[in-house]
């Protein structure tokens, strides 16, 4: 008789390629009261996209566009080259407000897009103990949301917003409401927990210094649409970007 074979690992699922996304010519806001205008903007699949500008420019607008919440009152927004209508399982929202269910623990809060999904319980569950471990929260998934402190909901937030593997992350401001010291150690976290994930990243912030480090490159948002500046690398906290930071601050 033939040796009997052993059956071939199953394969790794295949990290989802991040989403191109595509302002052409847009206005946004609302009817009337529009906050941006004439604006063109390419999102490279991949990249992390900082946003920055004055407050009331523009920048949650644009985050709500491409999130297919709030359709351009001119122009068009696409994904992939084709037209953004709604929102879209592939695209993640990331708030300053964690927005997590209070009734809900950490680890039901993470899986709460894949129960939306009806994904397989055991499947679910064992996708976000891992992205609880991810964010360095392995041993909080019983905990409800006002057993952790404001760092600790936002890693909860941020493995809720991957644990479905999106292809686009949309981030506003989610880091704008934590101390100094936590802040650092989020943006640490996002750079790490982002690495092989494939996903692109649009991360609106007031801070000048966290979209220098974050980012691939800055959009500066003003009147006249957006002016996007390559940031120098390697992306370490030593790296001179005074340069570049002084022109961003001029400009604001």
């Amino acid at each position: 008789m033939p040796a009997p074979t052993t059956p071939p690992a199953p394969a790794l699922a295949a990290v989802p390629a991040g989403a191109a996304l595509r302002l052409d010519g847009v206005r946004l806001g609302r009817p009337g009261a529009a906050v941006l205008d004439r604006l063109d903007l390419d999102v490279r699949p991949g990249e992390v996209l900082a946003v920055v500008g004055p407050s009331g420019c523009g920048k949650s607008t644009l985050l709500r566009t491409l999130a297919g919440l709030l359709p351009p009152l001119r122009g068009r927004a696409e994904q992939d080259g084709r037209a953004i209508t709604g929102p879209d399982a592939g695209r993640a929202l990331v708030f300053q407000d964690d927005a997590l269910l209070p009734w809900r623990t950490a680890g039901a809060n993470v899986e709460l897009p894949l129960a939306i999904r009806k994904t397989p319980r055991a499947e679910r569950r064992a996708a976000a103990a891992e992205w609880l471990a991810r964010v360095g929260l392995a041993d909080h998934a019983h905990k409800l949301p006002h057993q952790l402190s404001g760092g600790q909901r936002q890693r909860v937030q941020l493995a809720r917003a991957l644990v479905a593997r999106p292809r686009a992350v949309l981030m506003d401001e989610p880091f704008g409401a934590l101390d100094a010291q936590t802040r650092s150690e989020m943006q640490d976290l996002l750079v790490d927990v982002l690495a092989g994930t494939g996903a692109t990243v649009v991360f609106v912030t007031h801070d000048v210094d966290e979209a220098l480090f974050l980012g691939d490159r800055v959009v500066l948002l003003g009147a006249d649409g957006g002016e996007v500046l390559d940031v120098p690398h390697p992306r370490r906290r030593d790296t001179d970007r005074s340069r570049l930071r002084q022109q961003i601050l001029s400009s604001l």
